[in-house]
């Protein structure tokens, strides 16, 4: 058998399901999942091998009408994304029905040659399958869409032969990362991004997409088996920042707790989370807070 390999984007809009989807495959969290749209800002691999060979996803930022300069950089990853891709998955839910936010999306997708799979997510919650049927037709008659299949993400559901049509469309290639290797972030990476994303379940409608977290430094402690953390979360208002601390600390307290059962799976040692708020006005707005928080890095 040939070891095959490639590089697969998955894009959409925002809260399709994408880094469900990629969390599913790759069997456990490397990308960060909330039910608002916009979680994910930056363009995270997943690395997924078997015997068959290696694909590395690419989870996009929800492609979506920017609204300050960190909407405009999210939507710069999700279709630089799509340059030097083996395969695109263009992710959509099924629940909702076609909109100009979709013609955007294909207008960009329409610009590149790389080979498009349509991957209508959340297929357990659809009620009326006329309106599905009619809604595909509209990407299908805009679109050049090689396959596509109706998955559930979160359910595990038909995944398995979705990633039996990704390797059929991928050539022979190398194996890029280690096996055991299952994302190119490095771990203060993914540990911003699990505080953040409990903040924001935590938070509910309280906090939008103002809040940036930090890893400021990892210690390890040479007495015991204990790894410290120091983070700083940013804010942009005052009155967020009281949210965030909430009554005598008792939401930081909350964050901290979920995103400590998170992290101990992914260090593998009993952790001490060092967590601190501060207050950046504008943050979204600034290139040289966006650059220092980590977010101008693919562009540059």
């Amino acid at each position: 058998m040939s070891y095959k390999s490639g590089f697969v984007a998955v894009v959409g809009a925002p809260n399709v399901g994408k880094s469900t989807f990629i969390n599913s495959v790759i069997g456990q969290k490397i990308s960060i999942v909330s039910p608002k749209p916009q979680t994910t800002r930056n363009a995270i691999r997943g690395i997924f091998s078997e015997k068959r060979g290696q694909v590395i996803f690419v989870d996009t930022p929800g492609i979506h009408t920017s609204k300050n300069e960190l909407g405009s950089l999210m939507n710069k990853f999700a279709i630089n994304a799509l340059n030097d891709v083996d395969l695109i998955l263009y992710m959509i839910d099924s629940t909702k029905n076609f909109s100009e936010n979709d013609e955007n999306i294909i207008k960009s997708l329409a610009k590149n040659k790389t080979p498009i799979i349509l991957v209508v997510n959340k297929i357990d919650l659809v009620k009326e399958k006329e309106r599905l049927f009619k809604n595909i037709l509209e990407y299908q008659k805009r679109l050049d869409i090689k396959d596509a299949f109706y998955i559930s993400a979160l359910n595990s559901k038909n995944i398995d032969i979705l990633i039996d049509s990704i390797f059929s469309n991928l050539e022979e290639g190398p194996m890029y990362y280690p096996e055991g290797v299952v994302s190119d972030r490095v771990e203060e990476f993914i540990i911003a991004e699990i505080i953040r994303e409990k903040a924001l379940y935590l938070t509910n409608q309280e906090i939008p997409h103002s809040i940036a977290v930090i890893v400021e430094g990892i210690k390890e402690s040479e007495s015991e088996n204990l790894v410290e953390i120091s983070v700083v979360i940013y804010v942009e208002k005052s009155s967020q920042k009281k949210i965030i601390i909430g009554h005598q600390g008792s939401m930081i307290k909350r964050i901290g707790t979920l995103a400590r059962k998170d992290i101990v799976l992914i260090m593998g040692r009993k952790i001490f989370l060092d967590i601190w708020v501060k207050v950046e006005e504008n943050w979204r707005n600034k290139k040289q807070n966006l650059k220092r928080m980590g977010y101008l890095i693919e562009t540059e």
